[in-house]
């Protein structure tokens, strides 16, 4: 089955290819590790505000179909 990583980081970025996979583990194991790279490389104030970072895999492309799973992340700096 084909499933499609779209992301919201203050902009909304929609996956029109997708990628095939054999089950939901590998779904959920590609999902973490996209997110974890993805982080890695946000280091503006922008994702320190509090607004949540989100990805989320759907069944169809452009965030169409149904939502499979979502992660949602999000950090402030105290003070």
């Amino acid at each position: 089955m084909r499933y499609y990583f779209n992301v919201k980081d203050g902009t909304t970025m929609l996956d029109e290819e997708g990628v095939e996979f054999n089950d939901m583990e590998a779904v959920k194991s590609e999902a973490i590790q996209s997110s974890v790279d993805m982080l890695k490389g946000l280091q503006g104030e922008h994702f320190w505000t509090g607004d949540p970072w989100l990805l989320w895999v759907t069944d169809e492309p452009n965030g169409g179909g149904s939502t499979l799973l979502t992660l949602t992340f999000s950090s402030r700096l105290a003070g």
